[in-house]
């Protein structure tokens, strides 16, 4: 049985890895950053899953200690962490970068950036302490260097992390540890469609091209789950919105109506 630590997964995505991972037979950790929001997911997952292989912790990812604190809690409870998924994040209002305050700035870099290096640091040094392991950094836009207006604080943020797993790849070449990334393209979580609370007309026109690439969080999280778990490549990027998907959709977009917000 793989044992496996997702931070950020009391919702979205990383909620979808979780549930994911459990259907798949293995046994996973929760994170988050409010106990209330741990325990809800854990009475979720557990009311269709079963208790016996998941537990939750909290865990703010800018602070070093609930980090480590997290991975013995893992390392405990299952005497091994097979793989760890950096998914904990933030998000921004698509806005001019400009018009974002000091605090919103700090906020950000500090989840995106300072809060992966430091899941990074603690899980590869309790990797290479335990004899393996598999880590994946959960990249999004700007990782590939594509832009878009209005997000350059977040795209600065992923493009960093682009640059830090193509480090660790580097420097854990040779070692026990398998070291890659997760792309996940665009997911309909509140992730994707908080920045355009109050803003309804460029929701509307957003909302076209969201069900052109877009796809559910019960579409993409089970597929994922499965790749990492196959996966033995080392430096491996896991995409799932390929460019040959990508130019497919646009392609089809005349001909085949989706429409993912059907209960807005």
């Amino acid at each position: 049985m793989k044992m496996v630590v997702v931070t950020g997964s009391t919702r979205g995505i990383g909620y979808g890895l979780v549930d994911s991972f459990l259907s798949l037979g293995c046994a996973v950790s929760v994170s988050g950053r409010a106990q209330a929001g741990v325990d809800k997911a854990v009475s979720a997952l557990s009311a269709k899953h079963g208790p016996e292989n998941l537990f939750g912790c909290p865990c703010d990812v800018r602070d070093p200690g609930q980090v480590q604190a997290l991975w013995d809690a893992a390392q405990t409870r299952w005497g091994k962490v097979d793989i760890w998924i950096n998914n904990a994040g933030l998000g921004q209002a698509q806005t001019d970068f400009w018009e974002l305050t000091t605090q919103e700035i700090r906020g950000v870099v500090e989840r995106n950036v300072v809060g992966a290096m430091v899941g990074a640091k603690v899980a590869i040094t309790g990797m290479l302490a335990q004899g393996h392991g598999a880590f994946y950094n959960m990249e999004g836009l700007g990782s590939d260097g594509r832009r878009v207006e209005g997000l350059a604080l977040y795209g600065s943020t992923k493009a960093a992390l682009g640059y830090l797993t193509d480090s660790l790849v580097q420097e854990t070449k040779g070692t026990p540890v398998l070291l890659g990334a997760i792309r996940p393209g665009m997911v309909t979580t509140e992730f994707l469609t908080e920045r355009y609370e109050g803003r309804p007309e460029e929701w509307e026109r957003a909302k076209r091209i969201f069900n052109i690439l877009a796809d559910p969080v019960e579409t993409v999280a089970p597929w994922f789950a499965r790749k990492v778990l196959e996966n033995e490549k080392h430096g491996a990027r896991i995409n799932w919105l390929s460019r040959g998907k990508l130019m497919g959709r646009f392609l089809l977009a005349p001909f085949r109506k989706r429409d993912l917000f059907s209960e807005d």
